[in-house]
């Protein structure tokens, strides 16, 4: 393991499989949230505290996609790096817990699987767990996307 190398200085010869890092914390805020899903997903729940109430939820929750560009920005101030090419895809996306105001969410991302493509040798594909996750140790929401990235030694 390279436990000594930070995730946005490793290139892909320095991540092994099993790892995982803790990689910052949002807490969320109303405001925030409801001016979020007003722009992208405005359905009620997301936007309207009171009739929020009336829902399953019970009160505001914030849109999965504000959850998502929330994991986004931690993962690029704290994982993804100048050797990151972009992801190929992914596999898993789901929200198993609401995220509600005042909640601290928390990124971690595990490394699952590695393989240097077939087709492009000076990159590599590793998939990864993201989970964002609250202060009561609940998942608000997991991705699992293969991430693109460059090699630093490349067998020609």
């Amino acid at each position: 393991m390279n436990s000594d190398i930070p995730c946005e200085d490793r290139w892909y010869e320095d991540f092994s499989i099993g790892e995982s890092f803790t990689l910052g914390s949002v807490q969320m805020n109303a405001e925030e949230m409801i001016d979020f899903s007003t722009q992208f997903d405005p359905q009620r729940f997301h936007i309207d505290a009171e009739a929020a109430v009336d829902t399953i939820y019970g009160s505001l929750i914030a849109s999965g996609w504000h959850t998502g560009s929330l994991m986004m920005r931690l993962l690029t101030d704290g994982f993804l790096g100048d050797s990151s090419q972009g992801a190929a895809g992914i596999s898993e996306i789901t929200w198993p817990s609401p995220v509600r105001p005042g909640d601290t969410l928390t990124l971690r991302v595990e490394v699952l699987s590695k393989r240097v493509s077939h087709s492009r040798p000076d990159i590599g594909l590793i998939e990864i767990s993201n989970e964002m996750i609250n202060q009561d140790g609940d998942v608000a929401m997991r991705t699992v996307p293969t991430m693109i990235i460059a090699r630093r030694e490349v067998a020609i």
